[in-house]
């Protein structure tokens, strides 16, 4: 029997919790939050039928979560999460040309961090969003390729991660959003659900 403990709303049990994520810092994020979960990654193609960024990671990670064999007792965490600045969505790049490119059209501006997350057990689920803007520091070509070269932005969506200071000047709302899994609304929904 797996615990997730939250102030909040006490103690629920699950058979198993599943976290469709190959994010390790998802990983670390749900540590927090569960004593012990397991990891299934999901090969699904990150497309929506949604233009709207909100929705759009609603519905990734609703097939993200849907893509897993649930059986009955488990819990599965599956979520998605994008940048978007003037119309445009910034997912994981897929070499540095492609990294390159999306840095050097965040820096210097504010863009909007969107992470959806979908619970499901069977015949339950629960759609959630948050979003957070994040600022970046004015960035010469010549430390964007450091960036790339030292930090392997391949596996983040926007090219980069939060934690590094040196591209991020400030943030506005969930930290842990922009990171890829918000915490805070995670809990609520666990509470809820």
């Amino acid at each position: 029997m797996i615990v997730v403990y939250n102030m909040r709303m006490g103690v629920k049990d699950f058979n198993k919790i599943i976290l469709a994520s190959a994010s390790p810092r998802r990983k670390e994020l749900l540590k927090g939050l569960v004593d012990s979960f397991e990891i299934v990654v999901t090969d699904v193609a990150e497309e929506s039928r949604f233009n709207a960024p909100h929705k759009k990671v609603m519905e990734i990670a609703f097939i993200k979560a849907n893509a897993v064999n649930i059986k009955q007792g488990e819990l599965i965490i599956a979520a998605d999460t994008t940048v978007y600045l003037d119309g445009v969505y910034y997912g994981k790049p897929h070499n540095e040309a492609n990294a390159f490119a999306m840095l050097q059209k965040l820096t210097g501006r504010t863009h909007t961090v969107y992470t959806g997350v979908c619970l499901a057990t069977i015949g339950k689920s629960c759609l959630f969003y948050e979003k957070s803007s994040v600022t970046f520091k004015k960035l010469t070509d010549c430390e964007i390729l450091e960036y790339i070269r030292e930090k392997q932005p391949f596996d983040k969506a926007g090219a980069y991660g939060i934690q590094d200071e040196r591209l991020v000047k400030s943030y506005k709302g969930s930290y842990t959003n922009i990171v890829g899994l918000p915490m805070e609304k995670l809990e609520d929904a666990l509470a809820h659900f």
